[in-house]
């Protein structure tokens, strides 16, 4: 398990005047009531988006219907397409998205465990595939703390520019 310094990434991500957002499916809000839970979280988290339906991913965050429908839901690019959206419709500088697959059943031919994590910093978007081990709450919690820690280096990158 992940040990961040839950305050402290906060306060980082708020001294370096950076906004963020989260688009989640798979964690279902879990990952922005992390970062709702330390006080000052107002001054970097600009809101988030739980879009754990297809149609969500599609109207709200503006992820390409034939791309869901090539794909599913869990997919690198969809991932990405998430973390671009919500930046762009909250202003966050920072997106992080969440989709996968928590189980107990496999999904859209991905196995139980299977995770994309994207990242957004100024409109370009990385995602990053995970595989994890246990019940749907460990999945969905390991999910989190993986977000979490990609947030970390990129408020950790954007101090180390603005030295």
């Amino acid at each position: 398990m992940i040990v961040l310094d839950l305050p402290r990434l906060v306060a980082d991500a708020s001294s370096a005047h950076l906004t963020v957002a989260t688009a989640e499916s798979l964690t279902g809000g879990l990952l922005a009531a992390s970062l709702v839970q330390v006080p000052g979280a107002s001054k970097m988290l600009q809101g988030g988006v739980i879009a754990y339906q297809n149609s969500v991913k599609a109207a709200v965050l503006g992820v390409p219907e034939f791309l869901l429908a090539e794909v599913g839901s869990v997919d690198p690019q969809v991932a990405r397409e998430m973390a671009l959206g919500v930046c762009r419709i909250t202003g966050a500088r920072v997106g992080l998205s969440t989709t996968g697959v928590a189980g107990p059943e496999d999904h859209d031919g991905k196995p139980v465990g299977t995770v994309y994590l994207a990242v957004a910093l100024d409109n370009v978007a990385q995602a990053y595939e995970y595989h994890f081990d246990g019940d749907r709450a460990l999945v969905r919690q390991q999910a989190c703390d993986e977000a979490l820690s990609l947030l970390q280096q990129v408020v950790a990158q954007v101090r180390e520019q603005n030295l």
